[in-house]
């Protein structure tokens, strides 16, 4: 009878000594939910589980933008356009500071929206920025896991001229660097002074650094992705007289071509916050954009398949690698969608 006692003692001194037994997993980060979704096509099933409700990950920004994730260090990074401060968020340890200034580097005193606003990253993985006061594309001169505030400029004029406030930017497979230019950055907007270009352009960087203008009749560019195969993108307008996305066809030089409307919200209702903006497209071509009351998620033919509708404007959202997250800036907040 000792014996069996003996052994039982010491299995269970064994037991308690192993750190792979009785470890209990940390307590799981919980959030507030904010939101609804709203089924306008069967389809939308496909894509987002009916009652998904997005959890606030993340507060207290004077206006969110260009939200990106980065796999390799399980982050998402958000800039804060008013503060010029570019914030990382991560589960362990939530919103810091990840790179300040972001967009505006002169030593001249001035208010608005001078940080950086789109944010991606080149073939290299290197860290690219919509710089709002510095009006250019620029590259961070530093790793993404030890950022620096120190840019190295892509494109900042044409024909001469000062960009407005670049807003928003895609590659397309060949590494052209597709960027959008509306006035918000400029201090007094359409007004400023220090205006250099009279049209709010669309452009074009090529991987030999020349800049190509591709469209110069649109209001207020604003988000702008590629549908698969790099043949189509889409450009949102900002503006509440033209809230429209258009498409736009590439030809063989990467020009664009065959103009049209993806779709308009013109019929929205007028009392929900925000305007087309940032946008993303899936693998499989949907899109889903900041537009009227939140996301709106379109087909690739421009049918509205649903919306997931928030408090106040969403200004843009981003996927995580396996398209399986959204993340979307909302004003002062910034949430955590799941996918299908």
């Amino acid at each position: 009878m000792k014996k069996h006692l003996l052994l039982f003692v010491l299995i269970a001194t064994a037991c308690n000594n192993n750190p792979n037994t009785h470890t209990a997993a940390p307590p799981k980060q919980t959030y507030a939910t904010i939101g609804s979704l709203e089924k306008l096509d069967p389809a939308l099933d496909s894509i987002i589980l009916p009652r998904a409700k997005a959890e606030i990950i993340a507060q207290d920004f004077d206006w969110s933008e260009g939200p990106l994730w980065i796999e390799s260090e399980k982050m998402l990074l958000i800039s804060d356009v008013p503060r010029d401060t570019i914030f990382k968020w991560t589960e362990d340890k939530g919103k810091e500071v990840y790179l300040t200034p972001s967009g505006y580097t002169n030593t001249v005193k001035r208010g608005g929206e001078m940080g950086s606003n789109g944010l991606l990253r080149d073939a290299n993985g290197r860290l690219i920025l919509c710089q709002c006061g510095n009006r250019q594309m620029a590259r961070m001169n530093g790793a993404i896991d030890n950022p620096l505030p120190e840019f190295v400029t892509l494109a900042s004029s044409y024909k001469g001229k000062k960009f407005n406030s670049p807003n928003d930017a895609v590659y397309n497979g060949q590494g052209e660097l597709f960027f959008t230019d509306p006035p918000y950055g400029l201090e007094k907007g359409m007004k400023d002074p220090n205006k250099e270009i009279a049209f709010q352009g669309v452009y074009k960087v090529r991987t030999n650094g020349e800049v190509e203008l591709m469209v110069d009749s649109l209001t207020r560019p604003n988000g702008i992705a590629f549908m698969p195969g790099d043949k189509t993108i889409i450009v949102a307008n900002s503006d509440a007289a033209k809230p429209n996305w258009y498409a736009f066809d590439l030809d063989n030089n990467n020009r664009f071509t065959n103009a049209r409307i993806f779709y308009s919200a013109a019929g929205a209702d007028k009392s929900l916050s925000g305007l087309p903006d940032g946008l993303k497209i899936d693998k499989k071509g949907n899109v889903f954009a900041t537009g009227p009351g939140g996301i709106w998620i379109f087909n690739k033919e421009g049918k509205v398949l649903g919306k997931y509708k928030v408090p106040g404007p969403a200004s843009n959202c981003a996927f995580s690698a396996d398209e399986k997250t959204l993340y979307i800036t909302n004003d002062m907040n910034v949430l955590r969608l799941k996918l299908r």
